[in-house]
């Protein structure tokens, strides 16, 4: 290859790869006073103990599609977690992780139109976890998140459990954007 033509290639070969239509993150859950921000926070130690793990995979390679498959670890046995995407991002308070991820946003927060909540306008999944704890959820909608607006995947407390949480408690939260 002549100089020139390696010069002219150069910046090409500097540039960043194209976004990825398929993320992966992949977390253990640690408490959100981990001295470092953790990318996966357990609110709820009992369901989702420290160090369960959970791999999210969200595939956005079909225009106007996306599919999210979640597989956890470690987690309560036979459990029940509904899942959903959230707008804001995880933190030490659980209602950090803000609102629903709407595809269509209703103008009313917190949003309890059936217009606006439910499941065509926002990316839900339950996942059920078998006697070892460990489980796997998939669902797809037909839409794409705006970029930067569905920032983590939340689970839920699912089924109340006495002396644990309310249904619709948040449990624990996974960092979707770094």
């Amino acid at each position: 290859m002549t100089a020139p033509l390696a010069a002219a290639l150069l910046p090409l070969a500097l540039l960043a790869p194209a976004a990825s239509p398929v993320s992966v993150v992949e977390a253990d859950f640690d408490p959100a006073t981990a001295f470092v921000p953790p990318s996966a926070v357990s609110y709820a130690a009992d369901l989702v103990p420290y160090g369960s793990h959970a791999v999210v995979v969200t595939d956005r390679s079909v225009p106007g599609r996306t599919v999210l498959t979640l597989t956890a670890s470690g987690l309560a046995p036979d459990h029940e977690f509904p899942a959903h995407l959230h707008t804001g991002g995880c933190g030490a308070d659980p209602a950090s992780s803000g609102p629903h991820y709407q595809d269509l946003r209703d103008p009313v927060q917190p949003s309890t139109d059936p217009a606006y909540a439910n499941e065509r306008n926002e990316l839900r999944l339950v996942l059920r976890t078998d006697e070892r704890g460990e489980g796997t959820a998939t669902t797809a909608v037909d839409w794409q998140p705006r970029p930067g607006e569905a920032r983590s995947l939340v689970l839920h407390a699912g089924t109340p459990v006495a002396g644990r949480h309310g249904a619709g408690d948040r449990v624990a939260c996974v960092k979707l954007e770094h």
